[in-house]
């Protein structure tokens, strides 16, 4: 329910709650049986108790989003401070990979492809972003593995990324 919603009906729910209340007391004034006002009471006493319940659970709905935009701020920052830190590392890491591809004799064109093996993508993706056929790319892909001898995507990844994990527990 959104918070127009809530607000709607919460005065919907008030109006009901005074309507009611100014009924029992007319009633009460005009001698109505005793069953009569405690329904009316309890009419109003419920439409009141709506009105409490649909704004407690929105301002609880508030401190959430309100501890959630924290959150999202704190990661945030953290992960521009990763960033930072990390750029200097990633950027060595990029240059020794291209020097690596080049003592391969890969072209531009596999250097390119091989970046982009290394960041996970399909051969669609790598096809769609390069504007050339998925073909092309087995091509160039089967190219860098057998210029590298390597037997595959995977074992490329290994080469380079490998030893920037943790040994095995």
């Amino acid at each position: 329910m959104t918070l127009n919603e809530r607000l709607i009906t919460s005065a919907v729910l008030v109006i009901i709650a005074v309507l009611s209340f100014t009924d029992i007391y007319n009633d009460y004034l005009d001698g109505v049986a005793l069953w009569h006002l405690s329904v009316e009471t309890l009419v109003g006493l419920t439409a009141l108790a709506m009105v409490y319940y649909l704004m407690r659970s929105h301002i609880r709905m508030q401190r959430t989003v309100e501890m959630e935009k924290q959150l999202s701020n704190e990661l945030s920052l953290e992960a521009q401070k990763w960033n930072k830190v990390s750029k200097a590392y990633i950027d060595g890491l990029s240059v020794e990979i291209n020097k690596q591809l080049e003592t391969w004799e890969m072209t531009e064109a596999e250097k390119r492809v091989a970046f982009f093996l290394l960041k996970g993508l399909s051969v669609k993706e790598i096809a769609d972003l390069r504007k050339t056929s998925e073909k092309t790319v087995r091509t160039q892909a089967n190219s860098i593995y057998s210029k590298s001898g390597l037997p595959g995507r995977s074992a490329l990844s290994a080469f380079f990324l490998e030893d920037l994990l943790p040994p095995s527990l």
